[in-house]
């Protein structure tokens, strides 16, 4: 790694454990490496949330201009009722 700048992170015990086992267990060649990808991670993380962040920020606006709200319970009842007669008329035949 030619550009690299040392910094010093402070861990808990379990998590300085983690990390010792899963170098000695020859998983990842250095404690650095393995920060390296719980950055990656994070970063991909942090990355994933801000997209649906900007989703929903899309989605709210695109709700609000389609017109104005429908009572949910009386769309619901209207849908029971359809549901209801479509499964009558099939009792029916």
């Amino acid at each position: 790694m030619s550009n690299v700048e040392k910094i010093s992170v402070a861990v808990t015990p379990e998590m300085a454990a983690m990390m010792r086992q899963a170098v000695e267990s020859g998983e990842y060649a250095s404690a650095s490496e393995v920060m390296r990808e719980a950055l990656r991670d994070w970063k991909q993380r942090r990355l994933e949330r801000e997209r649906a962040i900007e989703k929903i920020g899309r989605l709210w606006d695109e709700g609000i201009a389609s017109g104005p709200a429908i009572d949910g319970e009386e769309v619901f009842a209207r849908l029971r009722r359809k549901l209801d007669d479509k499964i009558a008329g099939r009792k029916s035949r």
